[in-house]
């Protein structure tokens, strides 16, 4: 198949939808409110109840809020699987979707973040579905167009950004993965001792 003939909007859309149908989706069913704000390590950043936290900086419009710190601690802070969440719900998707594809506004200090594992993985299929036809939307032209000024590297080609938001969901939903199955294989111990 010559290079002109492929359809590379297809092709994109492809690459996010076999990684969430064949390998993260089944992966997130039956995660808990017990799994989704579990942490493995003290002061890990997560998304808690109002007034609750002692992180330096917490953001969101809700009941619950999100950790952060500015600047961002070195080495980085752990993070729960709410957090992680969060952040590709929030950062990654439904702000590029108020950006790019007429959602409504999106940001981490807006945003209602979820107060339960269920709440959280519906608000994720929501930005998804979203993202996933805003990319379709855009066609074979729409591609090529400048994300502009809303994005880091405004020159950069729609194509670019796409590429990197599909990143961005395999790296940190495998990180809520592997979080999933830390939490199956500790859970009866702490720090390598018998609970």
């Amino acid at each position: 198949m010559d290079a002109d003939e492929l359809d590379w909007n297809r092709t994109l859309r492809e690459q996010w939808e076999f990684h969430w149908n064949h390998q993260v989706r089944a992966r997130l069913e039956g995660l808990t409110d017990e799994e989704y704000f579990w942490s493995p390590v003290p002061d890990a950043w997560s998304v808690r109840p109002r007034g609750s936290s002692a992180a330096p900086v917490q953001v969101g419009a809700g009941d619950f809020t999100l950790d952060y710190a500015f600047p961002e601690p070195v080495p980085a802070a752990f993070t729960t699987i709410a957090w992680r969440l969060g952040h590709v719900i929030v950062g990654v998707l439904a702000a590029r979707n108020a950006a790019h594809f007429g959602a409504p506004a999106a940001s981490y200090e807006s945003w209602e973040y979820a107060g339960g594992a269920a709440a959280a993985l519906g608000q994720l299929e929501a930005q998804l579905e979203v993202w996933l036809a805003g990319v379709g939307g855009l066609g074979e032209a729409g591609l090529r167009v400048a994300v502009g000024e809303k994005e880091p590297f405004p020159e950069a080609p729609m194509a670019d950004l796409v590429l990197h938001v599909h990143r961005e969901l395999i790296h940190h939903l495998s990180e809520v993965c592997l979080l999933r199955d830390l939490y199956v294989h500790t859970k009866s111990v702490t720090n390598g001792e018998d609970r």
